[in-house]
C-alpha cells in the first residue's frame, strides 16, 4: 500500500512571530553596524565638512536668520540631512541587494508576515538614520559658532523619529521597484537630494519668490527639517501643526502601501 503524503499545510500568520521579527530588526542593525566607519562615521564627516563651509567658511559674513546666528540656523537642518539620506541609504539598498545576490528567501521563506517584514526593514532603517543624527548632533555641538540649544524636546524626538520612518519607508519602496543600482541612484539623485536641499536646510523659503515659496510648502521634507529646527532654536518657518498632520498622515500611507507590496510579493516573488 503506498505511503499516504501530507500536504503541506499554510503557515499560521495570526500570531506575533516575535522571534522571527526581532531576527530580522537585529540583522538589518548589524548589517549597517559592522560597517560603521562607512556608514555612521563617513556622514558624520560629510556633515562637519558642510557645516565648516557654511559656517566658519562663509557664517561670518552672513546676517542673522530670523534673528539666530546662521551656525545656529543651518545646524538641524544639516543632522536631519543626515538622518534622511541615511535611513533611506539603509532599507533601500539592504534590499536591492538582497534581490540581486538572490538572497530574499532569508526574509521570505521564514513564517514572517508581510506586516513584521515591513517592520523589521523599516526599523532598521530608522534606527541608522537616528544614530546618525544623535552621533552628528553631538559633534556639532562642540563646534565653534554652531553650539545647539535645546528648545522643544517633543518637536526634536518627533520629527527626528518621524524623519527616520518615512525615508525607511521610502527606503523600501525604492529597493522593491528598482532591479538594479542604476535605477536606486537615479531615485536618490533626482528625488531624494533635490527634495532634501529645496527644502530649507540652508534658507528660510519665506524669502523664496513666488511660486517656489508655496511649492515648498507641498515638499514633506520641509515641515520635516522645518519641525527638527523648531525643536532646537523655538522658531518655525511653517505651521507646527499642518507639519505634525502631514508628516504623520504620510508615514500611515508609506506604511500601508510598503505593506500591500510586501503582501503581493511585488518584485520579490518573480
Amino acid at each position: 500500500m503506498a505511503e499516504s503524503v501530507i500536504p503541506p499545510q499554510p503557515r499560521d500568520y495570526r500570531g506575533w512571530n516575535w522571534s522571527g521579527f526581532v531576527t530580522l530588526y537585529q540583522r538589518e542593525i548589524r548589517r549597517f553596524w559592522k560597517v560603521g566607519t562607512q556608514t555612521v562615521a563617513a556622514p558624520v564627516v560629510t556633515t562637519l565638512l558642510y557645516m565648516l563651509v557654511f559656517v566658519v567658511a562663509v557664517g561670518s559674513s552672513r546676517p542673522a536668520v530670523g534673528g539666530i546666528t546662521f551656525g545656529h540656523f543651518v545646524a538641524p537642518g544639516l543632522i536631519m540631512m543626515a538622518i534622511l539620506n541615511n535611513a533611506f541609504a539603509n532599507a533601500s539598498s539592504s534590499l536591492i541587494q538582497a534581490k540581486m545576490m538572490g538572497l530574499t528567501p532569508d526574509f521570505l521563506t521564514p513564517p514572517l508576515s508581510a506586516l513584521e517584514q515591513v517592520l523589521g526593514f523599516s526599523l532598521g532603517a530608522a534606527t541608522r538614520g537616528v544614530v546618525v543624527g544623535a552621533v552628528t548632533a553631538l559633534v556639532i555641538g562642540v563646534l565653534p559658532g554652531a553650539g545647539l540649544s535645546v528648545a522643544h524636546p517633543w518637536a526634536i524626538l518627533y520629527f527626528g523619529v518621524t524623519a527616520s520612518l518615512i525615508l525607511g519607508m521610502a527606503g523600501v519602496l525604492a529597493g522593491l521597484w528598482s532591479e538594479k543600482f542604476d535605477q536606486l541612484a537615479a531615485v536618490t539623485n533626482f528625488v531624494i537630494m533635490p527634495m532634501t536641499f529645496l527644502s530649507g536646510t540652508f534658507y528660510l523659503v519665506d524669502k523664496l519668490p513666488e511660486p517656489f515659496r508655496t511649492a515648498s510648502h507641498f515638499n514633506p521634507f520641509f515641515y520635516l527639517i522645518d519641525g527638527f529646527r523648531y525643536g532646537f532654536i523655538g522658531h518655525a518657518d511653517g505651521s507646527i501643526a499642518i507639519g505634525v498632520i502631514a508628516t504623520g498622515a504620510l508615514t500611515l500611507g508609506l506604511f500601508l502601501w510598503c505593506w500591500r507590496l510586501f503582501v503581493t510579493g511585488y518584485r520579490l516573488k518573480s
